[in-house]
């Protein structure tokens, strides 16, 4: 599911910010960028996004807004006199030329620090923790919206498919009498006359039903499609994706099954119909958190 969530806190003394967007994805993917300060702190941060975003590509990043007050670059001044008396002792001792000056100096290697390099100034674990937090109940306030937009779709094609389901239902007495009455012309027809036995025919037709009923299918599918329901209208805060995933699974083989069983073209276009619903409720519910 799609959504942002952002927020400013302060981390050592320094104002920082997060930024957290997600996209769809089956599975939970990280992606995190944070200030090499903070960098000790990422697995932190990936368990804290992983306990709320069970699904979806979550890129957060971590980014410094203000630095702390007389915080920056420091120049080490007695160390920098001391590279400078050593430079010059090596001139005089080996006659070179050539002069000191500010950017021989400045490509020396350690004349300058930061004040807030070190693990006390750069912050704590629970400080990054509450600003990821905070930029994590935006998030989910966005992607809870766009959830209860998602659902009410689910819903809408749900009755797409009860409906259509109502009309197998309804369809599939008259096709057995269709097809007992086919049966009985076809069979006077190749008997051109000769008695037929109508405990045998009346047997023959018993099967032919039985093998062709469909009220378990319809049965099981309306069962999945309360389920279903009542999954969408959780308020728990439990992850549903997957659950819905294994409903539609089950829908499918009932549609499928109703359609195998059919030998009735009306009820075959309804199955087709359902089966068009499906894929489109699979498409959304993979993504579904």
């Amino acid at each position: 599911m799609t959504g942002f969530g952002a927020a400013e806190g302060t981390v050592g003394g320094t104002t920082v910010g997060v930024e957290l967007r997600t996209v769809n994805h089956r599975f939970f993917n990280p992606n995190l960028k944070l200030p090499s300060r903070l960098s000790r702190f990422e697995a932190d941060v990936r368990e804290a996004l992983r306990k709320r975003v069970a699904r979806g590509h979550v890129a957060c990043t971590v980014r410094y807004v203000r630095e702390a007050e007389g915080t920056g670059p420091r120049l080490d001044f007695d160390r920098a006199a001391s590279f400078i008396d050593e430079l010059r002792t090596l001139q005089r001792r080996h006659g070179l030329g050539g002069e000191v000056d500010v950017t021989t100096i400045a490509r020396l290697p350690g004349l300058f620090s930061d004040d807030v390099a070190d693990a006390d100034a750069a912050g704590s674990v629970d400080e990054v923790l509450a600003v990821v937090e905070a930029a994590l109940d935006a998030l989910m306030a966005m992607r809870e919206q766009e959830g209860a937009r998602l659902a009410q779709v689910l819903r809408e094609r749900l009755d797409v498919m009860e409906a259509a389901m109502q009309r197998i239902a309804t369809r599939a007495p008259e096709r057995l009498v269709t097809l007992r009455d086919r049966l009985r012309g076809s069979v006077q027809e190749l008997a051109q006359g000769v008695a037929v036995s109508e405990d045998r025919l009346a047997q023959e037709i018993a099967v032919l039903a039985d093998r062709l009923d469909v009220s378990e299918e319809l049965d099981r599918f309306r069962s999945h499609l309360v389920a279903f329901r009542a999954a969408l209208a959780e308020t728990g805060g439990e992850p549903i994706g997957k659950r819905l995933g294994f409903l539609v699974q089950e829908l499918l083989r009932e549609a499928n099954t109703t359609g195998a069983k059919a030998n009735d073209a009306a009820i075959a276009r309804e199955v087709i119909a359902v089966k068009e619903e499906l894929e489109r409720i699979r498409e959304q519910v993979e993504n579904l958190e």
